[in-house]
């Protein structure tokens, strides 16, 4: 009894660790409640206390990272290094220290693409075309981004776009959902990861009432996920998406540079 609260404590001061240090910067109170959340680990089974160390250390690393829209080159390079590492670290350990599989990136299920799965992606285009443009204006959250004129920096900003969706799903789907679905039930694991991932977003710069469907996102990015097993389905699902936020960002800053939006 002891062993399985001190787990589900261990897993809220982690929760309570992104929405404080990574969400809303309040980084004594996020470092607190990591370090107590750390120290319950020790009470906890040695399976579950050395992988959930590692989410541990990951969000650390997210917490140490400045996590903002700057796509200036220095900082594109220092935060795309932090977030690989935050990525990696835990992956590495897993798979050549410990030498097990319990952290993959399972890209493909081995099967064609359901027509129910493909009229999905469609169904997540057509929301986010007519949220997303509303959602950055009605919060002035579109502030949050810079989008300067240029080629090169309309490209740059295109791909620093689409890598933080590919990271976003490679990290809290296929790592940090990956480890607390093997301790836990899954709607616990899911409302975990969706917890965390909406906590990075929410730095990131989408605020207002952007946490709201961002975490519903979330979940229903992990259920696909464990449904399909397939990285690839639901990176495709959330390029989808990021495709529609960009150009609803470059309508938003440069009026009548994108003029297909009605909301």
């Amino acid at each position: 009894m002891l062993s399985q609260s001190a787990k589900l404590a261990s897993l809220l001061f982690l929760c309570l660790t992104g929405v404080f240090l990574i969400g809303l910067q309040w980084k004594p109170w996020g470092w607190l409640m990591l370090l107590v959340g750390s120290l319950f680990l020790l009470l906890t089974k040695r399976q579950f206390a050395k992988y959930v160390l590692l989410a541990y250390i990951s969000v650390a690393i997210l917490g140490a990272t400045p996590i903002n829209t700057d796509i200036s080159w220095g900082h594109a390079v220092f935060m795309g290094l932090t977030l690989l590492t935050a990525l990696l670290v835990p992956y590495a350990v897993s798979r050549h220290v410990w030498k097990d599989k319990v952290l993959q990136f399972k890209f493909h299920h081995g099967r064609n693409w359901y027509k129910k799965e493909v009229a999905y992606i469609f169904i997540t285009a057509a929301l986010a075309y007519l949220l997303l443009p509303f959602y950055l204006r009605d919060t002035g959250s579109y502030l949050n981004w810079t989008v300067e004129p240029g080629t090169g920096n309309i490209i740059r900003f295109f791909i620093g776009t689409n890598a933080l969706g590919i990271w976003d799903e490679l990290f809290f789907i296929s790592i940090l959902l990956g480890i607390f679905r093997q301790f836990m039930p899954f709607t616990l694991a899911n409302l975990s990861q969706a917890t965390l991932f909406t906590s990075f977003l929410y730095e990131l710069g989408f605020r207002g009432w952007g946490p709201l469907p961002i975490f519903i996102f979330a979940l229903t990015q992990g259920y696909i996920f464990k449904k399909t097993e397939s990285l690839l389905y639901i990176i495709t699902i959330h390029l989808t998406l990021d495709l529609v936020l960009f150009l609803a960002l470059l309508d938003a800053h440069h009026p009548g540079w994108v003029p297909i939006f009605v909301t």
